[in-house]
């Protein structure tokens, strides 16, 4: 029999940690099947209490979107007296969605403007966003804005936000989800977040940020791997492993205090969490018994229960979005496959079908798409989405190297890990995959990418 990847531990461990003792519970490696270790990276990670700020990251995108709303986005008046580019991150936030197409809005105008919608219209621009940011007498930042469709000549709309100098991307990115929201119909992700993991000499790091990966701040350091992120469906807490005990354990972590629980340290391994989408139950896989496999249990470690029964390897479970069915990697078959079965047991039924190994699943959140990461050849991996009614699967990537999708709240984006000259970085893509956005950083590889749900 073939054997897979336990979730990601094999990823970060087994090429720089061999000589662990801890290692003995894992029974496979990536390494063996073509995948490389993390490569080093976040230089200066901060050891202090969590949610201290990091070094940021910027944008880069690549391919043309088909049908797209053409939008000017005028610089925000005094935006320059607040030291953050609030245009330019709507724009980017805009644009990563690939439903709009920015139009050039030269010189500053606000919200409170008469815009002469005959010269934007000239333009070809169909929408118009302006704003302005001022200080107020208790030291908060008052953001303002309004949305015009050029078209029709009329506004839309606005709003105001009176936030913390800290928040001030934040607002930003509200002002981006609220202009999605009109201009689709459809709920903006711009304002949730995501976390990941870097790693930097001997210390491990994992980190929450914006949506569009700036913002990082440190939820927890580490001289031990920490692995496979996955929010809480509130938003509240992060599950994650951690083998800073020699081994991989499960812990629950709130998010805002710090604050966490071991909720499985059991004999063998404890791996790959995800919760239900109540989030009163996580998945996971163990080795308690002897292989690996699916099990369920409480969200403070109780009420633990086997879910799978195979002489196989059985891992990376997700849940459907209506909590009713688990997908989950397994070699059953003799090669990794992914499988799906009723969430409270029972028998398995095969998912995919196109290549020979196929692991990682994420589940749209409207269940309708499965992404997922298929080799293809020897020692390529490639992001690729099912659609699950049809079974039509595309490609969603052009690299080589990728890992850990991951999908916005809305489905309308997947987040995940890859590899693009000699580097680490995290991207996100568009369903149809005809844009991509590289979250790039200057100072640090990330792996192990995971969008929250909407919260804020």
């Amino acid at each position: 029999m073939m054997p897979i990847v336990l979730d990601s531990i094999a990823h970060y461990v087994m090429p720089h940690f061999s000589s662990s003792p801890s290692l003995a519970v894992l029974p496979f490696s990536r390494r063996a099947f073509g995948r490389r270790m993390a490569a080093a990276c976040a230089a200066a990670a901060s050891a202090g209490a969590p949610f201290s700020v990091q070094a940021q990251l910027r944008v880069e995108m690549s391919g043309v979107g088909a049908t797209q709303v053409p939008i000017a986005i005028a610089k925000f008046r005094d935006e320059e007296r607040v030291n953050q580019p609030l245009a330019a991150i709507v724009r980017a936030d805009l644009e990563r969605s690939g439903l709009f197409r920015l139009v050039d809005a030269p010189g500053a105008i606000d919200e409170t403007a008469q815009p002469a919608m005959a010269d934007w219209r000239a333009r070809s621009a169909d929408a118009l966003l302006a704003g302005s940011v001022t200080r107020l007498a208790d030291g908060r930042l008052d953001v303002r804005f309004k949305l015009w469709d050029v078209v029709k000549g009329s506004a839309l709309g606005g709003q105001s936000n009176a936030v913390d100098a800290a928040d001030l991307r934040l607002a930003a990115h509200r002002a981006a989800d609220y202009v999605h929201e009109k201009l689709t119909g459809e709920r903006g992700v711009f304002s949730t977040r995501i976390a990941y993991v870097t790693k930097g000499g001997a210390r491990y790091t994992l980190r929450v940020a914006d949506a569009d990966g700036e913002g990082g701040q440190v939820a927890l350091n580490s001289a031990e791997p920490i692995i496979s992120p996955c929010w809480s469906p509130d938003g509240r807490e992060l599950a994650y492993v951690s083998f800073e005990s020699q081994k991989a354990v499960v812990y629950v972590q709130e998010v805002a205090s710090g604050r966490r629980r071991a909720v499985a340290n059991f004999r063998g391994s404890n791996s790959a969490p995800a919760w239900s989408p109540d989030g009163q139950t996580l998945a996971l896989t163990l080795s308690r018994d002897g292989g690996s496999q699916i099990y369920l249990m409480g969200r403070n470690g109780d009420r633990l229960r086997r879910i799978t029964q195979s002489a196989a390897i059985d891992t990376e479970p997700a849940f459907s979005p209506d909590g009713a069915s688990l997908y989950f990697v397994s070699d059953r078959g003799g090669s990794p496959q992914i499988y799906r079965s009723p969430a409270a047991g029972g028998t398995a039924e095969r998912v995919t079908f196109s290549g020979s190994y196929n692991i990682s699943p994420a589940v749209s959140p409207d269940g309708r798409t499965l992404a997922y990461i298929t080799r293809l050849g020897s020692g390529t991996f490639r992001l690729h989405a099912l659609d699950l009614q049809s079974g039509t699967v595309r490609a969603l990537s052009d690299t080589n190297d990728d890992e850990s999708p991951s999908f916005s709240p809305n489905g309308r984006l997947v987040i995940y890990a890859s590899r693009q000259q000699g580097r680490d970085v995290l991207m996100t893509t568009t369903l149809d995959g005809k844009i991509k956005t590289r979250l790039l950083s200057t100072t640090a590889d990330v792996r192990e990418p995971v969008w929250g749900p909407y919260t804020r």
